[in-house]
C-alpha cells in the first residue's frame, strides 16, 4: 500500500512535523530522562549514537512505512519549541497502526499529549486509510491510559509480564479502536443537554443502563453498572444494619447516559451516601455530571434531607475536583480508605 508524503499537521496549540537533523538533542535529552524513560523499553541511559542513528533514519523517511516505526516532532505551535514525540508502525499492509508518543516531563499536565495524539489518530484514519489503531502501556500509567481514551481508544486485554521496560518485566493494556468506532467517538455529543432527570432502574431500563461504561482508567474510582447492581441486591452492612440502596438511570435529552445509585436516609442511617455516581464515556465533559447532581440534590431535599456524605480515592483522574467544586468538604474521616465528604443542601 503507499501512503502520502507526510505534511506537519497543525492543531489548537501544537505543530506535529517530520523530524529534522537538529531533532537529535531533543530526543536525547528525553530518552534520559528517568521521567520519560520510565515505563519504556529502551537503552538507559541512551547512547548519543543511537539518537543520531534513529534521526537520520527518520530524516529519510517520508512518512508513517509499513512494518517500520516512524516519528514526528512534536513542537509548540507559537515557539517552535520542541515538546515531545508521537511515534507510529503500520502493519498488515497499512491496516493496522501502533502508536505512541512522548512529551518532556517539564510540560506535562498541558493536554500535549492527548493534543497530539488525537491528530495522529485522526490522520492516521482520515489520510493513512488504516481500519484500526491501536496503542499499549503499564497498567501504572494512567496518565497514559487518559491520554489513549481522550483519543477515542478503549481498554481491550491485560496481558501478563508481555513486556520489558527500563526496571524489568511487567504487565501490559492494550487499548484499540476501529475507523466505525472512533467516527463514532468523533461525531459524539459535545454541547450540554437540555434537560437532564433522573428515572428509575426498571426491568425496562436495566440492561441498557448496565451497558453504559466509564473510560478504564475512571474504574479505580467508580465501580461498573454491573457490579453495583450486585451491591444493590446484597446490600453491605453500615452500623449494624444493611444500607437500603436507590438506583436512578441519568437521562440526557431523553437518552440513558448515567447511573447515580445512593444508600438512603434510614434509622440506622440518618444521612444519605452518595454511593455510585458514573457518566457514559461517550458523554463526559457535556455538563452532565453537573446536571445530574443538581437532580440528586433536589430529589433528597424533596425528601427532607438536609445533607448528603460520599467518598472518594484521591489519584491521578479523581472526582475529588468535581466533587469539591460542588460543595462537598471533606469531613477529615476516612471511609475504607476514602476520604469522606459531605453537602449541605
Amino acid at each position: 500500500m503507499n501512503h502520502p508524503m507526510f505534511e506537519p499537521i497543525v492543531t489548537d496549540r501544537l505543530v506535529i512535523r517530520s523530524f529534522v537533523p537538529s531533532d537529535v538533542e531533543s530526543l536525547l535529552a528525553r530518552r534520559n530522562d528517568p521521567h520519560v524513560a520510565r515505563y519504556q523499553n529502551w537503552e538507559y541511559p541512551f547512547p548519543r549514537s543511537q539518537a543520531e542513528a534513529i534521526v537520520e533514519s527518520l530524516v529519510e523517511m517520508e512518512g508513517p512505512t509499513d512494518a517500520e516505526w516512524w516519528m514526528a516532532s512534536v513542537c509548540d505551535r507559537l515557539t517552535g519549541e520542541v515538546l515531545g514525540d508521537l511515534a507510529t508502525e503500520l502493519t498488515w499492509s497499512g491496516r493496522s497502526a501502533e502508536v505512541g508518543y512522548n512529551i518532556d516531563h517539564r510540560h506535562w499536565g498541558k493536554g500535549y499529549a492527548a493534543e497530539a495524539t488525537h491528530a495522529l489518530v485522526n490522520y492516521l484514519f482520515e489520510v493513512t486509510g488504516v481500519t484500526r489503531v491501536f496503542g499499549m502501556l503499564h497498567p501504572d500509567n494512567i496518565a497514559s491510559a487518559m491520554v489513549l481514551e481522550r483519543s477515542g481508544l478503549v481498554f481491550e486485554g491485560h496481558t501478563k509480564l508481555s513486556y520489558w521496560d527500563v526496571e524489568g518485566p511487567s504487565d501490559d493494556w492494550i487499548y484499540g479502536t476501529t475507523d466505525e468506532e472512533w467516527r463514532r467517538w468523533r461525531d459524539r455529543k459535545r454541547i450540554p443537554p437540555r434537560t437532564v432527570r433522573l428515572v428509575p432502574v426498571s426491568t425496562d431500563n436495566a440492561g441498557s443502563v448496565a451497558r453504559l461504561v466509564t473510560h478504564r482508567s475512571q474504574r479505580r474510582y467508580v465501580a461498573p453498572v454491573r457490579a453495583s447492581y450486585m451491591d444493590a441486591l446484597f446490600p453491605k452492612r453500615v452500623d449494624g444494619a444493611p444500607v437500603v440502596p436507590i438506583m436512578r438511570a441519568i437521562e440526557a435529552d431523553d437518552e440513558l447516559v448515567g447511573f447515580v445509585m445512593l444508600a438512603a436516609t434510614t434509622e440506622h442511617h440518618p444521612e444519605p451516601f452518595l454511593w455510585r455516581f458514573l457518566i457514559d464515556r461517550m458523554h463526559q465533559r457535556r455538563g452532565i455530571g453537573t446536571l445530574a447532581m443538581a437532580a440528586v440534590v433536589d430529589e433528597r431535599r424533596a425528601l427532607g434531607d438536609s445533607t448528603i456524605i460520599t467518598s472518594w480515592t484521591e489519584g491521578k483522574g479523581s472526582p475529588s475536583p468535581f466533587f469539591v467544586g460542588l460543595g462537598f468538604v471533606p469531613t477529615e474521616r476516612l471511609i475504607d480508605g476514602e476520604v469522606e465528604a459531605r453537602l449541605t443542601l
